[in-house]
C-alpha cells in the first residue's frame, strides 16, 4: 500500500516544544495532514516510555497503534474526509557533542527500535553515559560511532539515520562542527548507515552534487516541535505497513517501494544561506566570498549556511542527477498559502477557519497540496487558491532564503499581483480591514548561486582551520626540551632536585631523563624506580616511557606510588614482616567496620576521629607503645590531627590503637598507612634487607616531592645510599596536603639532607596564557612562607583576561556556569541559538571535556549537580566518595577477597547472605575458576549472588567494575591490589567527554582549557571552620593550584549569598581576589532578580520550530 511517513518528531519532554505533543494530538494531526506512519519521538526519555506503554499497543510487526480509549477521545475532532489509520514507529533524536580528531563535533542522529523492550534496554545503556531525563533529545558526550555501536548491540533490527545532515551546528556535515566524509564520523561502522536525512534547508538536487552520497537513500522528516508542523517534510512508501518492510525499502532505495520525499522549498529552511540574523545580513555563497566571510556590521565571521557548505564539498555541477535518484515533491504548508492570500499571519483565526473548512470539504492537507485536481480545489476554495497550488506544484515560487536561524519566506504571488487578483471573486476576497503581514527586514536575495568564485577566501571544512584557536595555546603539541629541561635530563652525576612550576613539563622531564639513563648511560631497567603520588600519574609515566623505550624495557622498571611500592615489598618479604603473603589492604570502609567490631563502645563520630588519629600516628611512625611512652602526636600544625583533638585523649587512644592493630593482625589485614610504616620497620630491623633494595634500586626518581609526609620522607632517606642516585621534582608552591601530614619543608631542605645535590629550575610554562600566569603569580608571591622564587613565565599570548563574576546567590552561580559552558560549546540545542542564549557567530572550539568546575568543599557541589541535571549537559564527579565504596561494588569485592584468601572474614560484613551460603558458593566458584579471568568471576558472582534480578542488565557501576577488571585477565591478586590502592583522584577519566566537577584538591596535576573556580569567598577560600585557626598560606597555595589548572580561560566566581551546612551565609569576596591587579580582570556582576517566579506550568519553553 502507498503511505506517507514522518519519522523524526518530538514529544512534550523535549526542550522548546509544544505541550500539545502527546499521542492523542499526534494521532489527530497525522490524519489532518495525511500521514499514516508517525515517529514516536523521544524514545530515550523514561517519562515518554511510560506514556508509550500506557497509550500504545503493538500492531503487526514493529509498528504501534493508539489504544481505542485514547483514539476515541479525539476522533470526533477529525473531519470524515481526513480519517484514516495511523501507526507509530519508535524513534527518537539524540544530540552527540564530543571531540574527535582534535575538533569539537556536534551532530544529531535519529534512532529506531522495533519494540518497547528494546527501548527500555537502550535507555538503560544510555543512562550509564549521561542524563536522559532532563530533555527528550538528550545531550551526550558520546562519539556518534559509539552511539551507532550501542544501537546495533541493542537489537538486530535497530537502526540509526543521521539527522538534518547539513545544519551548521548539529549535523554530520555541518559547517560549524561536522565532518567532510561519513567515514570520518562512523569509521568501520559506516556500512550500517544506509539513509541520510537532508534537513529543511537542503533538497535532493543539492545533495546530488556530492557523488559520495549516491549510495544512500535520502529521507526527509518534519523534525516537528508541535503537532501542527507534522509532514512539512515526509517520506513516500509503497510497501506493506510494517517495520521490516519500511526499512527494507530504505536500505534498498528501490523506487518501486520507496517513492521519494516531500520537501520544503530549501530556501525556506532557516540555515539555507549565510549571514547574521542580528545584523540583518543575508548572503549567498558568492557574496560571502566577496566579503571574505566577515559581517560588515559587527566584523565577525558570518554563519556559513547549507548552500555554501555543499558548494565547498561538491564534486558535481548543479543539474546533474544520479541514476538511482528518487523523486521529490516541494510543497508549501497550506496555512502559509492561505496566509499569503489573506495577508495575515498563518496562525490567525481567519487562516485557521479557512484551513479547517478546506480539510472538511476536500480531505487531508497533503492530498490538497499533491493529489486533488485543481478543478476541485477551485470549486471549493476559489480560483486564487487553485492558481497558487498550481504554481507550487510547478515549482514557480518566489524565494527569500532563510539564514542564521531565521526561516525563509516562500511566496506564490508578487505583492501587486496578489492585490490585483484578490480584488476578483475567489477564495481570497480583498478586505480593506486586513493588516498585511509585517515586512521582512532583510534584503531579497537570489535563491540559487551556480557560479563559483575564484576569490582567495574559502570556507574551510571543520577538519581544517574552522575550529582553530588563533590566540590560544595548542595543548596537543608536545613541546621539545627547552634548555632547562635538557640540563635536567643529562644531569646524572649528582642527586638532583628540580623546582618546577605548574605546566613546565615535570613528567616530560622525568621520563626523558629515565630514557637518557637507559639509552646513553646503559643503566639496566631493573635498577630504575620511579615513584608517583597517584595511580593515574604512574599510568601516564608508563605510557610515556613505553613510547620512548618500548614495552619490554618499561616492564622491567618499577613505576609505582609509595603505597604500591611498599605493598610489593611487603608481599616479597611477608615472612620477615610477620604477615600473610595474601594479606588484605583495608579500604576506608573496612577500617570503619573493623574498628566497630573491636571497639563497639565507640560512637560513629568518635570512630571517625580515632581512625584519623591512628592514621596520623602511623604517618609519624608511632606505634601504640611509642604513644603510651609519651611521644607526642602532632607537634606542629601539619600533623594531620583533627582540629579539636586534645592530647588528654592519649591514654584512651593508646588502648584503642592497640585493639585496632590486633584486629588487623587477626584478620590478616593491613591498612593504607601500614604499608609504608611496616616497610620502614623491615628496613630498620631486618639485617641486610635495606642494602638489598638499595642495590636493586640504584636510580630513584620521585614526582611531587613537596607532598611527602614524614613516613614517605623517612622511607626515601633509608633507600638513598651513597651508591643511589636520587632525582626529585616538585613545586613547593603547590604543597596542599598539610592536613594529611605532608610537609613542604622536606623539599626546601633537600640539599641539606643530601649535600651532593644539584638544584635546577623549570620556569617556562607550556600550559597557561600569560594573563593566567601573571595573576596566579600575584597570588602566590603574597605567601608568608619561605618560597623558591621561580618566576614562572609563558609565551602563550592571549587577549583573554580573567573573568571575575559576582552572582547574587549560589544557585545563580551554578546557573551561570551552565550557561557559559553552553555558550562556549557554541550551543547545545537549536533553542540556544534561536533564543539568542548563544550568538550564532561565536566560535565553537570546545567540547564538554574541556571544562572543569572547581570548588573548595564537596558540600558546594549540590547546586552544581542540580543545574547540570536540569541542563542535560553531561558531567563527571571527581574527589567525592570513591567508586569502590559503593555497597553493590563492595559486595562483589568481598567475594573476590574471600576467593583470594578465605581467612579474610572481615569481608563477610559486606555480603547479604549467611556464612554457610557464602562459603558454599565460594567452593563452587573455586572449582570452576582455575582458568577463569577476573571478569568471568565477577560475571558469575553477579549471576549467582548479587542483589539484582535474573536476566537483568548489570547496573552502571557494576558495568564499570567489569570494564576495570577486563585488562587484568586472570591476575586476581593484581586487580585486588589496584582496587585497594585506588584513590579518589583516580576517578577522573580524561576520555569521558563530560564536564568535570571536582574539589580543588582532586584537581592537582590536571589541566583543562577552561576552568570555573566557584565559591571564591571568605570562610570558603580560605576555608575557616567555625572561627578555628587555619593555615592561610596553604589555602593560598590551594587557590594557586586551582588557577593554574586553566590553559585558556579562567573564571573566578563568588556569590553574595550561599546556603551551606544548614545555614545562610553572606560572605565577602575572598581576600585572594584583592591580590590580582584590575588590569588582568573582566569584572561582571549579576543583579538580583526581583520579578516574581512563574508558575510551574508556565516554565515550559515556548519556542516551536
Amino acid at each position: 500500500m502507498k503511505f506517507v511517513a514522518d519519522f523524526h518528531i518530538h514529544s512534550h519532554y523535549s526542550r522548546a516544544t509544544s505541550k500539545a505533543l502527546n499521542f492523542e494530538n499526534l494521532y489527530k494531526w497525522a490524519q489532518l495532514k495525511g500521514v499514516q506512519v508517525v515517529g514516536s519521538g523521544d524514545l530515550t526519555h523514561p517519562g515518554w516510555l511510560e506514556e508509550m506503554r500506557e497509550k500504545l499497543e503493538p500492531d503487526g510487526d514493529g509498528l504501534f497503534r493508539l489504544k481505542d480509549e485514547y483514539a476515541s477521545a479525539v476522533q470526533a475532532e477529525i473531519p470524515v474526509a481526513c480519517q484514516q489509520p495511523v501507526r507509530f514507529i519508535l524513534s527518537g533524536e539524540i544530540s552527540n557533542i564530543y571531540k574527535k580528531n582534535d575538533k569539537t563535533r556536534k551532530n544529531h542522529n535519529v534512532v529506531f527500535l522495533p519494540s518497547l523492550e528494546a527501548v527500555e534496554q537502550f535507555q538503560i545503556e544510555l543512562e550509564k553515559i549521561g542524563n536522559i531525563r532532563s530533555d527528550g533529545r538528550p545531550i551526550l558526550g558520546l562519539d556518534a560511532h559509539d552511539l551507532l555501536e550501542m544501537v546495533l548491540e541493542t537489537n538486530p533490527r535497530a537502526y540509526l539515520i543521521p539527522a538534518h545532515i547539513w545544519t551548521p551546528w548539529f549535523s554530520l556535515f555541518g559547517s560549524k562542527s561536522g565532518f567532510d566524509t561519513i567515514e570520518e564520523c562512523f569509521e568501520d561502522l559506516t556500512p550500517h548507515i544506509f539513509a541520510l536525512e537532508t534537513g529543511l534547508s537542503s533538497d535532493p538536487p543539492m545533495n546530488w552534487r556530492l557523488s559520495a552520497l549516491d549510495r544512500y537513500t535520502l529521507v526527509s522528516n518534519s523534525d516537528a516541535h508541535s503537532p501542527q508542523k507534522l509532514a512539512r517534510e515526509a517520506n513516500l512508501f509503497n510497501t506493506e505497513l510494517s517495520y521490516p518492510a519500511i526499512f527494507e525499502a530504505l536500505k534498498s532505495g528501490n523506487p518501486d517501494t520507496f517513492l521519494g520525499t516531500i520537501e520544503f522549498f530549501p530556501e525556506e529552511g532557516k540555515y539555507h544561506y549565510d549571514g547574521h540574523r542580528k545584523c540583518h545580513v543575508c548572503w549567498d555563497p558568492k557574496t560571502t566570498l566577496e566579503h571574505h566571510g566577515i559581517c560588515p556590521q559587527c566584523g565577525k565571521g558570518v554563519t556559513v549556511g547549507v548552500m555554501h557548505r555543499i558548494e565547498t564539498l561538491a564534486d558535481r555541477d548543479e543539474g546533474l542527477k544520479p541514476d538511482n535518484a528518487n523523486p521529490f515533491y516541494s510543497l508549501i504548508p497550506l496555512p502559509e498559502i492561505l496566509s499569503e492570500g489573506y495577508g495575515v499571519g498563518p496562525s490567525s483565526k481567519r487562516v485557521q477557519h479557512g484551513y479547517e473548512s478546506l480539510l472538511t470539504k476536500l480531505g487531508s492537507e497533503l492530498s490538497i497540496l499533491r493529489d486533488i485536481p485543481l478543478e476541485e480545489i477551485e470549486r471549493i476554495g476559489g480560483k486564487i487558491l487553485a492558481e497558487g497550488i498550481r504554481r507550487m506544484r510547478k515549482g514557480k515560487v518566489i524565494a527569500e532564503a532563510g539564514f542564521d536561524g531565521e526561516f525563509g519566506v516562500i511566496k506564490l504571488f508578487e505583492k501587486q499581483e496578489r492585490e490585483s487578483l484578490t480584488a476578483q471573486l475567489g477564495f481570497f476576497p480583498a478586505a480593506s480591514g486586513n493588516k498585511p503581514a509585517p515586512p521582512k527586514t532583510r534584503k531579497k536575495m537570489t535563491p540559487r548561486v551556480a557560479e563559483k568564485s575564484n576569490n582567495s577566501y574559502r570556507t574551510e571544512s571543520p577538519g581544517k582551520s574552522l575550529h582553530s584557536l588563533a590566540t590560544g595555546p595548542n595543548p596537543n603539541k608536545a613541546p621539545g626540551l627547552n634548555t632547562e629541561q635538557q640540563e635536567a635530563v643529562v644531569c646524572t652525576e649528582h642527586s638532583l632536585i628540580i623546582a618546577a612550576g605548574p605546566g613546565t613539563g615535570k613528567t616530560l622531564t622525568l621520563t626523558r631523563r629515565i630514557a637518557h639513563l637507559l639509552k646513553k648511560k646503559s643503566v639496566p631497567p631493573v635498577q630504575i624506580l620511579a615513584i608517583t603520588f597517584t595511580n593515574k600519574a604512574a599510568e601516564e609515566m608508563v605510557e610515556r616511557l613505553t613510547q620512548l623505550v618500548g614495552t619490554d624495557t618499561t616492564a622491567q622498571m618499577t613505576i609505582k606510588t609509595f603505597h604500591a611500592l611498599c605493598a610489593m615489598i611487603l608481599r616479597e618479604q611477608h615472612e620477615a614482616a610477620g604477615i600473610a603473603r595474601q594479606f588484605t589492604i583495608c579500604s576506608e570502609s573496612d577500617r570503619r567496620t573493623l574498628l566497630k567490631i573491636c571497639c563497639p563502645e565507640l560512637k560513629e563520630k568518635d570512630r571517625s576521629q580515632y581512625l584519623e588519629v591512628i592514621s596520623s600516628a602511623k604517618n609519624q611512625l608511632l606505634t601504640p607503645d611509642a604513644v603510651s611512652e609519651g611521644q607526642r602526636l602532632g607537634e606542629d600544625s601539619d600533623s594531620g590531627l583533627p582540629p579539636n583533638w586534645k592530647q588528654s585523649k592519649i591514654p584512651s587512644f593508646t588502648a584503642i590503637y592497640r585493639r585496632y592493630q590486633a584486629a588487623l593482625q587477626e584478620q590478616q589485614c593491613v591498612d593504607f598507612d601500614d604499608l609504608i610504616f611496616l616497610t620502614i620497620q623491615l628496613f630498620e630491623n631486618v639485617p641486610g634487607l635495606l642494602s638489598h633494595y638499595q642495590n636493586r634500586f640504584r636510580w630513584i626518581s620521585v614526582d611531587e616531592y613537596q607532598d611527602l609526609n614524614f613516613a614517605q620522607y623517612r622511607l626515601l632517606k633509608l633507600l638513598k645510599s651513597d651508591t643511589v642516585n636520587l632525582c626529585v621534582i616538585g613545586d613547593p608552591d603547590q604543597a596542599i596536603y598539610g592536613f594529611r601530614g605532608a610537609k613542604r619543608e622536606y623539599f626546601l631542605r633537600f640539599q641539606h639532607d643530601f649535600p651532593d645535590t644539584k638544584t635546577l629550575y623549570l620556569k617556562q610554562n607550556y600550559r597557561s596564557t600569560q594573563f593566567i600566569l601573571k595573576a596566579s603569580q600575584q597570588i602566590i608571591t603574597k605567601s608568608r612562607d619561605n618560597r623558591i622564587p621561580l618566576h614562572v613565565w609563558s609565551d602563550v599570548v592571549s587577549k583573554r583576561r580573567i573573568d571575575m563574576y559576582q552572582a547574587p546567590t549560589y544557585k545563580a552561580e551554578a546557573e551561570y556556569v551552565v550557561h557559559e559552558i553552553e555558550r562556549m560549546v557554541g550551543g547545545t540545542t537549536f533553542f540556544s541559538l534561536d533564543s539568542s542564549r548563544v550568538e550564532s557567530h561565536e566560535g565553537s572550539v570546545h567540547s564538554f571535556g574541556d571544562f572543569a568546575v572547581l570548588y573548595r568543599l564537596g558540600a558546594q557541589s549540590q547546586p552544581l549537580f542540580e543545574a547540570f541535571q536540569r541542563s542535560g549537559i553531561p558531567y563527571q564527579i571527581v574527589g567525592h566518595a570513591s567508586f569502590y565504596e559503593r555497597q553493590e561494588i563492595q559486595e562483589i569485592l568481598a567475594y573476590l577477597w574471600l576467593l583470594f584468601n578465605p581467612s579474610l572474614r572481615l569481608h563477610l560484613e559486606h555480603i547479604r547472605k549467611t556464612e554457610v551460603e557464602v562459603f558454599s558458593f565460594l567452593k563452587t566458584l573455586r572449582q570452576s575458576s582455575g582458568t577463569a579471568t577476573v571478569l568471568d568471576i565477577i560475571e558469575q558472582i553477579c549471576r549467582c549472588c548479587s542483589n539484582h534480578k535474573q536476566n537483568e542488565k548489570p547496573s552502571e557501576h557494576i558495568m564499570r567494575l567489569m570494564k576495570n577488571a577486563r585488562p587484568y585477565e586472570n591476575r586476581l591478586a593484581d586487580f585486588l591490589e589496584t582496587v585497594a590502592l585506588h584513590k579518589e583522584n583516580d576517578e577522573y577519566d580524561p576520555r569521558a567527554d563530560r564536564v568535570t566537577l571536582m574539589t580543588l584538591h582532586a584537581s592537582k596535576g590536571l589541566e583543562f582549557p577552561v576552568v570555573f573556580l566557584v565559591g571564591c569567598e571568605e570562610t570558603l577560600l580560605p576555608y575557616q571552620r567555625d572561627g578555628k585557626p587555619f593555615d592561610l598560606d596553604e589555602e593560598r597555595r590551594l587557590f594557586y593550584v586551582g588557577m593554574t589548572r586553566a590553559r585558556e580561560k579562567l573564571i573566578l566566581m563568588h556569590a553574595k549569598r550561599r546556603f551551606l551546612f544548614g545555614q545562610t551565609q553572606h560572605n565577602a569576596p575572598s581576600r585572594f581576589l584583592n591580590d590580582i591587579e584590575d588590569a588582568l580582570l573582566d569584572l561582571q556582576i549579576r543583579a538580583q532578580r526581583t520579578r516574581k517566579k512563574k508558575k510551574a506550568e508556565d516554565t515550559q519553553l515556548a519556542l516551536f520550530s
